[in-house]
This record gives structure tokens, C-alpha cells and sequence, in this order.
């Protein structure tokens, strides 16, 4: 059985998928230092969150799905050093639900919780959300703090505080690691502090597969969002993630590169106001706190931005047509590879056989004629 358990519990959008590629992709190196990553598949570990968290949809989800906890705590029972589990969406966990999880554990747990300050956040969520399918204005987003832990894509799991007060219900304090992501630092930094964490060199694990989630632009977002309205037969989550997160945004509206925008200012004042909450709150319980909170504050002025409610028809026309255009040209090169694949000379047929197993398969054709005479 492994001596403890680090269990990393997002905030979302707050380097989660950088850190997650990392832990994946040095599986092998991590467990020659002592760190178990268990697990199947990356996704065993959501999957292992929408049981802690009992969402409805994981029991009619496939058995795999249903038998992914087990499968992550079989292997920590059967290993040696420190576990490590890593998803954002352990975050909405309510207290009981974390409380169960630590229970199932068994050993002594660590939480660990990247946090950003909530402008940057809420702004990056909402995209996340789009790639997701969600055809929500940023004006009418996360408006209300849900109190369902199925909820993902609000305050719920967006504000540093409520997460931190529900799972200190499960875990004391001093074993909540909280890392303050410094926006100006070097790509690694949240890796190395992470690392320190974990009680490894960092140098360890090689980070070249790893890489941080852009952005799109504001008219990107919206035509994205409107798109999202159509794709009504788009409901798994295989599809939304290879084909509307994958293929549409990360691949094919990200590289655009488009204008950076704001949420509208009653919505920025919000995410101030949380900002300096979860700094008190910071100060007023012993946490153990890597990084600056301040960090945390959303500065009081900001570069002049838009807002996405003021996209044009035109601009979405605009974004719409280049990228019909560039999956016209998809298609061409799709259609291509097929038929360079088709003119390929079948592989040659094997040899005849010859010796010893030419002799036994003649031996067999004979005992079957022998069997049924015609």
C-alpha cells in the first residue's frame, strides 16, 4: 500500500492539462521515483470523479467507465511510495463526497490546488465551456454559484474559497497544498513547485510533450458559440472532445489568434471581489501556500478590451467563411490520402508453404477427405 495520496483537484483552467500530460506521458519515470500515477488510462481518473461525485450519468455509463475507482485504488493498494491522482473536476466535490473519498483512500491524504487569479479564470472557463458545446452567453455565465457537484462550469468550482472550505471538511489545512500561478514566470514553474510538492527532482520528468491550452479570439468565441446551436447531434463526449474541442477550436479557431476580450464589467467587478475573499481567506487559515496570493487580486486597472456581446454578424460571417475554406481544403486532403491508400499495391500474397508444414497441412487434408468421402 502506498504511504499517502496527493490528490490534485484542479481549480479548472488553471494548468491542469499541462500538469495532467506530464504526469501521463513519465508514468514510468514518476514510479522509478517513488510517485504511483494509477490508472488504466488518463481517464480513469475522471471517470473516477463522476463516482466520488455521483453523477447520475456514470451508472448508465459503460462498464469500464463504472469500474474505474476500483481499478485506481487496486493499484495504489498494491503499490509502494506516494499516489497520485489528478482531475478538475474533483473541485466540485461536496464535503460528504470528499469525505468519502478520503475514507476510500485509507491513508493519509494530501490535497493539492492550482488556483489563478478569477478574472483570467471565469474569461478562460467560458471558453472552456463552448468547447464543450454549451451555447451560453458570456453575459448569462456562471451568474450563480451551483449546489450540485455535478456542476462543473461555475463559481462552484471557479472560486478558490468555496473549494477550499468544502474539502478542508475532509482534509486538515496543513496537508492542502495551494500553488498560486504567477503569470509572468516561466511555463515550467507550476510544474517545478508541483514537483516540490511530490518530493521529486523535477528533473525527472521530460516536459516536451507537454503544452498550455491557448485561446481564441473574441469573434472566434462567438462563432464558435453559434455553432454550438446546430450541433445538436454532438451530445458524447467523445464527439464534443474530438471534434468541437479538438478539431473545430484548439486546431482550427485558436491558431487564428483573434482580439482578446473581457466578460462585461459587472461580471469583472465580481471577479475582483472574489479575488480579495480568497485572499483572506488565504491569510486567516494555515494552508500550505506556494506562491504569491496576490497573485489572486484582479488589478484595479485593465487594458481597454471588448466584450463578446459586441461581435458583428459580419465578423462571425467573416470568421465562418475562413474556416469553411479551410475544411474544404480538410476534406480534399482527406479524400487524397484515401486514394493514394487505395492505389497501393496489395502486400504480396506469403510464400507457399514449404517442408515440415506443407507436409502436416497435406496430412490434414487427407484425414478430412478420409473423414467425409464425397
Amino acid at each position: 500500500m502506498v504511504d499517502r495520496v496527493l490528490v490534485h483537484i484542479g481549480l479548472p483552467k488553471t494548468a491542469t492539462s499541462y500538469l495532467q500530460t506530464i504526469l501521463w506521458s513519465n508514468r514510468d519515470a514518476l514510479r522509478a521515483a517513488g510517485v504511483v500515477v494509477p490508472g488504466e488510462e488518463r481517464r480513469d481518473h475522471l471517470w473516477s470523479s463522476r463516482e466520488i461525485r455521483q453523477d447520475p450519468a456514470h451508472a448508465r455509463a459503460p462498464r469500464r467507465h463504472q469500474t474505474a475507482w476500483q481499478r485506481v485504488r487496486a493499484e495504489l493498494e498494491s503499490a509502494e511510495g506516494t499516489g497520485l491522482i489528478s482531475h478538475e473536476f474533483f473541485a466540485a466535490a461536496d464535503p460528504e463526497q470528499a469525505q468519502r473519498m478520503v475514507a476510500d483512500l485509507g491513508v493519509e491524504v494530501h490535497v493539492v490546488v492550482t488556483a489563478r487569479e478569477p478574472l483570467g479564470l471565469f474569461t478562460a472557463s467560458w471558453q472552456e465551456s463552448l468547447k464543450n458545446g454549451s451555447t451560453t452567453h458570456l453575459a448569462d455565465y456562471a451568474h450563480e454559484v451551483s449546489d450540485k457537484p455535478t456542476a462543473i462550469w461555475n463559481w462552484r468550482t471557479l472560486d478558490l474559497r468555496l473549494v477550499l472550505e468544502r474539502w478542508s471538511q475532509a482534509v486538515p489545512p496543513e496537508r492542502i497544498h495551494v500553488l498560486v500561478l504567477d503569470p509572468d514566470a516561466p511555463r515550467d514553474d507550476v510544474w517545478r513547485r508541483f514537483a516540490s510538492v511530490l518530493g521529486i527532482d523535477p528533473e525527472v520528468c521530460d516536459l516536451s510533450s507537454s503544452f498550455p491550452n491557448a485561446s481564441m479570439g473574441v469573434a472566434e468565441a462567438e462563432t464558435l458559440r453559434r455553432i454550438n446551436g446546430s450541433l445538436t447531434n454532438f451530445t458524447r463526449g467523445f464527439d464534443k472532445g474530438v471534434y468541437i474541442r479538438t478539431f473545430l477550436a484548439d486546431e482550427r479557431l485558436v491558431p487564428r489568434r483573434g482580439e482578446k476580450f473581457w466578460p462585461e464589467p459587472g461580471q469583472v467587478a465580481e471577479c475582483r471581489e472574489r479575488g480579495r475573499q480568497q485572499v483572506e481567506h488565504l491569510a486567516s487559515h494555515p494552508y500550505a501556500v506556494s506562491g504569491d496570493p496576490a497573485h489572486l487580486l484582479v488589478p484595479e486597472e485593465l487594458e481597454e478590451r471588448r466584450v463578446p456581446a459586441t461581435v458583428t454578424d459580419a465578423e462571425v460571417a467573416d470568421v465562418a467563411v475562413a474556416l469553411s475554406a479551410q475544411m474544404l481544403g480538410d476534406v480534399r486532403g482527406l479524400r487524397n490520402d484515401l486514394a493514394r491508400q487505395r492505389r497501393r499495391p496489395p502486400p504480396a500474397a506469403a510464400p507457399p508453404a514449404t517442408g515440415l508444414l506443407a507436409r502436416l497441412r497435406s496430412r490434414r487434408r487427407r484425414r478430412r477427405r478420409q473423414r467425409n468421402p464425397r
